[in-house]
């Protein structure tokens, strides 16, 4: 086992405390001591220049999946030589009528080098591999779609 700690801090500013008006802009901290500024999203009065919990949460199955491929990859003797992704998270309404990430799209760009580079089938498997594996993905409940991309 092991735990995770972020901090959180937001104050009110000087603006009247109205749902279509307060500021959202807070500051998420990590045990590292980094440090990232966050809103909420357009559609509920956020600020588009600071990230929102949704790309938040598709940034951590990116960067889960990514980590995840590395490690079966190098367990696999395959040398990666760069690797990209644009994840995409899909807000919607859920059956039950309330909003929920439904899902998780990413679409990795994968570079091998060396003498030893998998072919579709192998890399597809190699993907298949590092979703069942990425602690992320096994944490939430929407669905999460690799959509491998050529090089």
């Amino acid at each position: 086992m092991s735990e995770h700690k972020v901090g959180l801090s937001w104050k009110k500013g000087p603006e009247e405390f109205k749902y279509e008006s307060y500021d959202r802009t807070h500051t998420v901290r990590y045990a590292g001591g980094q440090t990232l500024s966050g809103s909420s999203t357009l559609e509920t009065y956020g600020k588009a220049e600071f990230a929102n919990p949704e790309e938040m949460l598709a940034a951590a199955v990116c960067s889960c999946h990514f980590l995840t491929f590395l490690a079966v990859a190098a367990k696999s003797r395959y040398v990666v030589s760069s690797y990209e992704d644009n994840a995409i998270a899909i807000l919607e309404k859920n059956q039950d009528g309330k909003m929920v990430v439904t899902k998780v799209d990413l679409y990795p760009v994968v570079r091998f080098e060396g003498e030893k580079i998998p072919d579709h089938e192998t890399l597809e498997g190699l993907h298949e591999k590092a979703h069942r594996n990425c602690f992320i993905s096994n944490s939430i409940r929407s669905e999460v779609n690799i959509h491998i991309q050529s090089v």
